[in-house]
């Protein structure tokens, strides 16, 4: 069974309300779907629900829907619902129940905010919210589709849906290629959801022309955790089929979609539910968490956003998550506002506090919809409410918090929770986490094993040293299997390292394992080179049982059998070293290093033009959100400046990393902030400085010989629209390093985050300046001087530089033995003339 990248929390199922329908786009073939015939979907539309009569009760856990008054119109007419027309005890209360925690207790009532009379009318307040999704199968966790083939004819997938919406009409659009071999059985494939039967699909010929089919699915079916699951009718009689059982196949396109329509519940003003409704851990599509600002914006509450969107970035996991800003204005739906108490947002007055506070109200748009408030008087007390909402739980049954002072804890270097610890060995046990059975196999037929890991990217070993890593394994103890060619395949991201044997080779161990003795092999430990570690890892196991010819077919498909491995199996990064050479954007790209190395970013800067637009601040929040998703942590000590001011020398705030983003239009600030560095600005154009002599010079003697400033230069003054990534050395502290985040506009700006998502964005940014474009692709480029940072015994710093600076090396080599040669010239020709009686 494939299943996503993270376990799903299941949930109970409903009752299955009568037959489904199966249609195929574009012919008017006639299927039998569930014992009914079904004819083209133009012939034969699916009938209309009505939410009134369909929507399955919502769970005890939700508040319950409001009723319709009598004068009200039926839900599914078009007029909207005037305010006036919805009695009070319709309308969403806050909960006064009062609760005794740190935080809050002996809180004043708190104040409510305040709308601008005079900005806009009264909303209209729909009591229904109708909401539409459309889930593709690579969204579900399977970007090249889901292969039923061999002897594992029967798998499934998993997907799930927020737990405030409720599916009133759903529809799968299942697009499928099929083996030439599977369509001359003329056999049918049965699709389940959660246990139910949908129906049969034949697949022969005019299954397999790259047409979509339609499956309408009852409502009441789908809920929170849902297995969509398929099966080839006759998959026992192929699997007997030892010799031939490859050339059957059917694949479950990437493109295949679940289509829902639903309505989105109201849950209540309540903290506690936090991070929903902003943040849904069962959303499997892009969330995306509006945030707003008021019109007169500060570092500081720019600052408490970032710290809120690392810590969503952290929660959502390989999931995406993205972070749209909005200046003076209110989400449509719902979102997080940070300002200071009677700043305007909008026709939003934000409450007044006599502190630090958080609050949940609804919203004036659309009262089905929340925003959340985090509120503070000046920036420490925003900082201090924002530590308070990512940093432990939120009380439950309340709207509003009064946050206590408290200290924000200083986190250390490479203690990020989410990166491998170096001091000592790390058992893949802990490595696969909290659950025991995802080191075993079942079965002859089944997925691979995965680990996955994350490590700092600034790991260096010297070369000839490797990292050890011991794996403890244990195949099935069957007379049926054949045990000579059977296999354990280890691989590291997608690199395959080698074959283990169940049992040990050799002429000593075959020779005792046919007199009966016990010569399996269950431990070996094998040598990993250090270049393949990267910042995210993935160790792969897979047990390639293969069964002897004369091995029943009720065995072959069979799941009692288990193959494992040990949880004390280990990998050792504590012979490797902190150190590089910097900048280098594929460690920004890949772990958010160098700021990462200190997760809580107490030791970055991150710099935006004096007054940034809504779109650089959404690039920004975004570049926090893939840092708490690398480190597991999120920026509570992250600064934020707007603009440069020339004063910021002998600054302590910028004796750091600096993170910046802008666009070009901004030239005044980016001028200020390319200065020094090899990078330059002309008419909003950015370009490369042409190199001196002295510094080629001292390239030259360096070993520096892979520069690219003229190439750079070149394909920058040739590009039209670009974004990208340029990074070079700090001119405020020379042991630090500047990346900025930059496009010709704010649109190229934006497109960064769907860059980022890409594999092979991220494979190929490296150097110094990364350039983007929608034509090209990404193109790299190595242009300035790096350096060193980091920390290794001094001996192998001496081989380092010597290893690196062999032009260096050459010259001083060559020097010594000139004055060793001359030295002793010298010494002996006095000595010969000695020897001789020569005065």
């Amino acid at each position: 069974m494939k299943r996503p990248r993270k376990p799903m929390i299941k949930r109970r199922l409903f009752a299955v309300p009568g037959a489904s329908l199966l249609r195929k786009i574009s012919t008017g073939l006639l299927l039998t779907f569930s014992g009914l015939p079904f004819t083209h979907a133009e012939e034969a539309p699916a009938p209309a629900i009505d939410p009134a009569t369909s929507l399955p009760a919502a769970p005890s856990w939700l508040p319950p829907t409001p009723a319709m008054p009598e004068e009200a119109a039926p839900a599914d007419t078009a007029a909207p619902v005037a305010p006036q027309a919805v009695p009070s005890e319709y309308m969403p209360q806050a909960d006064t129940t009062p609760v005794n925690n740190s935080d809050s207790a002996n809180a004043a009532t708190p104040a409510m905010p305040v709308a601008d009379p005079a900005a806009a009318p009264a909303p209209v307040i729909p009591l229904v919210q109708p909401v539409t999704s459309n889930i593709t199968v690579a969204e579900m966790g399977q970007p090249k589709g889901l292969t039923l083939s061999g002897g594992q004819l029967q798998s499934g997938i998993l997907f799930t849906l927020p737990a405030d919406e409720v599916v009133t009409n759903a529809h799968l659009s299942l697009a499928l290629k099929i083996s030439p071999a599977l369509i001359a059985r003329d056999t049918t494939l049965e699709l389940m959801l959660n246990g139910q039967p949908l129906g049969n699909l034949p697949l022969n010929q005019t299954s397999n022309g790259g047409d979509v089919y339609e499956l309408d699915i009852p409502s009441a079916m789908v809920v929170s955790s849902n297995n969509l699951s398929f099966r080839v009718h006759d998959s026992n009689t192929m699997t007997c089929e030892k010799d031939q059982s490859d050339k059957y196949w059917v694949t479950i396109l990437p493109t295949t979609s679940i289509g829902l329509e639903g309505q989105q519940l109201n849950i209540g003003r309540n903290l506690g539910n936090f991070p929903r409704p902003f943040f849904d851990s069962l959303q499997m599509q892009e969330s995306k968490i509006t945030m707003g600002f008021p019109a007169s914006m500060k570092p500081g509450d720019v600052s408490a956003a970032a710290m809120v969107s690392s810590y969503l970035g952290m929660l959502s996991d390989y999931r995406d998550v993205d972070f749209p800003v909005i200046l003076n204005d209110l989400p449509d739906q719902n979102g997080i506002l940070f300002g200071k108490p009677g700043d305007k947002i909008g026709s939003l007055t934000l409450p007044a506090s006599s502190g630090a506070s958080i609050q949940i109200i609804d919203n004036p748009i659309n009262p089905v919809y929340k925003l959340l408030l985090v509120l503070g008087n000046d920036d420490n007390q925003l900082r201090q409410a924002a530590y308070r909402l990512i940093s432990a739980g939120m009380p439950n049954n309340t709207d509003h918090l009064d946050v206590a002072q408290q200290t924000i804890p200083p986190r250390k270097p490479y203690d990020a929770p989410r990166w491998i610890d170096t001091s000592r060995p790390v058992t893949l046990g802990e490595l696969a986490g909290k659950d025991p059975d995802s080191l075993i196999s079942n079965g002859i037929y089944h997925d691979g094993i995965q680990v996955a890991f994350r490590a700092a990217p600034d790991l260096f070993m010297w070369d000839g040293h490797n990292i050890p890593v011991r794996i403890d394994y244990r195949f099935p103890t069957e007379n049926w299997i054949d045990e000579d060619n059977s296999r354990l395949n280890v691989s590291i991201n997608s690199n395959f390292l080698r074959s283990l044997t169940v049992n040990k080779v050799g002429l000593v161990e075959n020779i005792w394992r046919r007199l009966g003795g016990d010569s399996r092999q269950e431990r070996y430990t094998m040598q990993l080179a250090p270049y393949l570690i990267y910042g995210d890892n993935q160790l792969q196991f897979y047990f390639d049982i293969k069964p002897k010819k004369d091995a029943p077919c009720s065995i072959l498909t069979s799941d009692n059998i288990k193959s494992r491995i040990d949880p004390k199996s280990f990998i050792d990064l504590s012979g490797s070293y902190h150190f590089a050479q910097l900048p280098n954007l594929s460690y920004f790209v890949g772990a958010s290093y160098p700021y990462s190395k200190l997760a809580d970013f107490s030791d970055t800067l991150m710099l935006l033009p004096p007054e940034p637009t809504a779109d650089e601040i959404h690039t920004l929040l975004n570049l926090t959100a893939r840092a708490g998703k690398a480190t597991g942590v999120p920026v509570s000590h992250v600064q934020i400046a707007f603009g440069l001011k020339g004063d910021e020398q002998g600054n302590p705030l910028f004796d750091r990393d600096i993170l910046a983003v802008t666009t070009l239009g901004d030239s005044s600030f980016n001028q200020q902030l390319l200065a020094d560095s090899p990078f330059g600005l002309n008419a909003n154009s950015m370009g490369v400085k042409t190199p001196t002599e002295v510094q080629r010079i001292v390239a030259w003697l360096t070993g520096d010989w892979y520069r690219q400033p003229v190439d750079a230069d070149r394909y920058l003054s040739s590009t039209g629209a670009w974004r990208g990534f340029v990074s070079y050395r700090s001119r405020w502290s020379n042991d630090h390093v500047v990346v900025v985040a930059t496009g010709t506009d704010d649109q190229q700006l934006l497109k960064i985050h769907s860059d980022l998502k890409l594999p092979q964005i991220n494979a190929n940014v490296r150097g110094d300046l990364a350039i983007i474009t929608d034509e090209n692709g990404i193109r790299s480029f190595s242009v300035g001087q790096q350096f060193p940072t980091g920390q290794m015994p001094w001996y192998m710093m001496v081989l380092w530089y010597a290893s690196t600076h062999i032009v260096i090396l050459s010259l001083i080599a060559t020097l010594v033995s000139l004055v060793v040669g001359l030295s002793l010239f010298v010494v002996l020709r006095r000595h010969a003339a000695k020897r001789l009686g020569h005065k």
